[in-house]
């Protein structure tokens, strides 16, 4: 059974803590406690309780156990590959990882098929090798644990913000200087698929830009994400006024032929779980991409 280990904060909630301590989400922290599975200082605990500062947690990761995810013969760009880590570069339009809606053609399936059973299973079930995460209609890099011990220690890279994620996006209006947006990010209160800035159950955000070219109406940029929280990009963009291209979330969806945003995860770094060598990689913008920035000429 694999532990994870960490000292209290001695401000939050327990459930909280091992959320951002952990790949864990709020609710499958919730679970863990309701099991007896989660101990502050070697006694089980509750999910309200604030543990005093410095107490330490220990959290029992049950051994996972099989989903009903099928495997399946789809294209896959792999970047890299060794023993532990697997880098792959996710075309536009394709979902990560099954949900309600979409079950097959996912990269999990594709993972599946080309890895079999030499996947990550943290989080008490078969979660194969998905460390972070990008839209569907978000392109590019995308870092894969092969095991357990290269999850925790890529999970861990990301957690310190040591973890290169930087994308190009073209941004709606005329962006003049390079900045950053710090602004913490949580669920949208009326619509709980969308999430937004906002000071009530929420957690840091921090993105850098820098302005590759200006165009009529629009800004090619550069982005570096310091957290990793979902939408953050988009989210924190919309927040300064300048949408994502395409964005039919958070900007006004056009031009529609781009079929969602125009937002390529391009590079990736972290340090090799085994070898302790720092791996980057980049990726060329794809063809969405490329079309849309001579359109805008």
């Amino acid at each position: 059974m694999t532990k994870i280990n960490f000292t209290s904060d001695g401000e939050n909630r327990l459930d909280k803590q091992i959320a951002e301590n952990s790949e864990l989400t709020r609710s499958a922290a919730v679970k863990l406690l309701e099991k007896g599975l989660v101990t502050v200082n070697g006694k089980s605990a509750g999910k309200k309780d604030v543990p005093p500062l410095g107490a330490e947690i220990e959290i029992s990761m049950p051994e996972a156990r099989p989903v009903d995810i099928l495997p399946e013969n789809l294209p896959l760009e792999i970047v890299y590959e060794d023993d532990d880590v697997l880098v792959v570069n996710k075309p536009k339009g394709m979902v990560v990882h099954p949900a309600a809606g979409h079950y097959s053609g996912t990269l999990v399936n594709a993972l599946m098929y080309h890895c079999g059973d030499r996947l990550s299973g943290i989080n008490g079930e078969i979660r194969p090798g998905i460390v972070h995460r990008i839209d569907k209609d978000t392109s590019g890099l995308l870092m894969i644990a092969k095991n357990d011990t290269a999850h925790l220690s890529l999970s861990e890279q990301i957690k310190a913000h040591s973890f290169t994620r930087e994308y190009q996006t073209v941004a709606t209006g005329c962006i003049k200087e390079d900045g950053t947006v710090n602004a913490p990010i949580g669920r949208h209160k009326t619509d709980r698929k969308k999430m937004c800035v906002t000071l009530e159950n929420s957690r840091e955000a921090v993105t850098h830009f820098s302005v590759i070219k200006n165009y009529a109406g629009y800004t090619h940029l550069n982005v570096r994400l310091e957290t990793g929280r979902t939408h953050q990009i988009r989210v924190h963009l919309s927040y300064i006024g300048h949408p994502v291209a395409g964005d039919e979330v958070y900007g006004n969806g056009k031009p529609k032929w781009l079929n969602g945003q125009c937002l390529h995860a391009k590079k990736i770094g972290f340090v090799h779980p085994r070898t302790r060598e720092y791996m980057e990689f980049d990726s060329e913008l794809p063809e969405y991409f490329v079309r849309f920035l001579k359109s805008i000429e």
